[in-house]
């Protein structure tokens, strides 16, 4: 007999769930990244009191409905497992942080509407790169603007012009796309679109002075696609169907850049997690996460792949290869990140977090995935990395130059191209213990390298 699909109705059988009635925040995307990680962080904040506020999604692009979610009632599982702090996680709870979703091609009329509320505080997006651009030809008094900056400004211009101008009313604004300063780029390309719209001096000023654009920092696994046989076993576990189950990992890093004490008041969710950080300036976080967890993730891919391992779990399960990563990470990569600004025991205990995910059984995540755009990676992230350990202990750090040398070494291999040290590091005895790596990864095989 086929189960029941997920819906409020055997929500309600768990006493316990809170469904919070009052729309507080627009979402613009129903992707995974936003349910496993803004929503999650809100439906906690909810079960406990302390937002009491329900989402209202938006899907922005034209293909697909919103049907799935319609049929569920808006709700949907989360399943989190891994490891976080030393300890396993396995557990699945019905998230119940969507009020309702809306499509913008369809639904612009009742889209708009949703400026007009009070209790609309918060706009939350992630419509990837792709999203944050400026598109010169949305006139925004004409159907549906195609942008995410063009709708995002028809409703801000909705909101000035439903509240008269009211500055208590502005929002405050989380772009989650993977950009650096995506709160300062949403918010210039919004005021590019104003004046190619010819919009009033006093709404611009309104806009800029009234609403809060935070940079943010967002970090979490959430797999796109669970697989047809990992999903049959979760739902004989659940008892019902959902189409929309998604499964993350433990750790979650949500970083707010913003010193506005309105702003925090309305972000109340922020208390539920030391995994939500509200602070003046989030470059500390950015700087954690792009030299340690991408760091190692890039200085040491082609060391697992020309090793032969095809996911991070299988690498990690070889002893050789977590001795090198353990080395790499602890006694080369942290050392070049503590600052005035990054502690010791910050630098540390990330670093931590980083094994621990790489640990975790399961995600499935492949070398070759993280191999895309190599060389773009390998110079943004590590050469940094490469020239400041060297500065800073005056010689060449043997980790950073073997995973260099295997991405030397996989280049060569896979794209028959030769990659010249210098480009990445300009320190003439690093480039030469590079060329012994390469020449004993070619020799003796690079899992023999890794066992020596």
């Amino acid at each position: 007999m086929s189960q029941k699909i997920l819906n409020k109705a055997i929500a309600q059988k768990n006493p316990d769930l809170i469904f919070p009635s009052t729309e507080k925040v627009i979402q613009f995307g129903t992707g995974v990244l936003l349910r496993g990680l803004p929503d999650y962080f809100i439906h906690r904040a909810n079960q406990q009191n302390l937002f009491n506020g329900s989402v209202v999604v938006i899907k922005s692009t034209k293909s697909g409905g919103v049907d799935e979610f319609t049929q569920q009632d808006a709700l949907f599982t989360h399943c989190v497992r891994g490891i976080y702090n030393g300890q396993n996680i396995d557990e699945s709870f019905i998230n119940t942080s969507i009020s309702r979703v809306l499509a913008a091609a369809s639904d612009w009329h009742q889209i708009l509407e949703l400026s007009k509320s009070v209790d609309i505080e918060i706009i939350i997006s992630n419509t990837t790169e792709a999203g944050m651009v400026l598109d010169e030809k949305d006139i925004i008094a004409q159907s549906v603007p195609n942008s995410f900056p063009g709708k995002l400004l028809a409703l801000l211009f909705e909101r000035w012009q439903h509240f008269n101008g009211d500055r208590n009313k502005g929002w405050v604004i989380l772009p989650t796309e993977l950009m650096p300063d995506n709160g300062i780029l949403l918010k210039s390309l919004v005021n590019q679109l104003a004046k190619i719209n010819a919009l009033p001096a006093a709404f611009i000023e309104w806009m800029n002075d009234a609403n809060d654009f935070c940079n943010t920092l967002v970090d979490r696994i959430v797999p796109g696609k669970v697989s047809d046989s990992e999903i049959q076993l979760l739902e004989n576990q659940l008892g019902y169907r959902d189409n929309l189950l998604i499964t993350s990992e433990p750790f979650a890093l949500w970083a707010i850049e913003t010193n506005n004490k309105s702003t925090i008041e309305k972000l109340s969710f922020a208390n539920i997690d030391d995994r939500i950080a509200i602070a003046p300036n989030i470059v500390k976080f950015r700087e954690l996460k792009l030299r340690l967890l991408n760091g190692t993730h890039t200085f040491t891919c082609a060391i697992a792949i020309l090793a032969g391992f095809e996911t991070v779990i299988e690498a990690m399960s070889d002893a050789s290869f977590k001795s090198c990563i353990q080395n790499l990470i602890y006694e080369e990569l942290a050392p070049c990140v503590i600052s005035e600004v990054i502690s010791i025991a910050e630098a540390t205990q990330f670093s931590n977090k980083v094994l621990e995910r790489f640990s975790n059984p399961y995600i499935q995540h492949k070398w070759i995935s993280i191999a895309l755009n190599f060389e773009e990676k390998m110079h943004m992230r590590n050469s940094y990395l490469m020239e400041t350990f060297i500065n800073k202990q005056g010689q060449s750090p043997k980790y950073m130059s073997m995973g260099f040398a295997a991405f030397c070494v996989y280049m060569e291999q896979a794209h028959q191209k030769i990659i010249l040290v210098e480009d990445y590091c300009k320190d003439s005895s690093f480039a030469s213990d590079v060329n012994v790596w390469i020449g004993a990864i070619k020799e003796k095989g690079m899992k023999n390298v890794l066992a020596v």
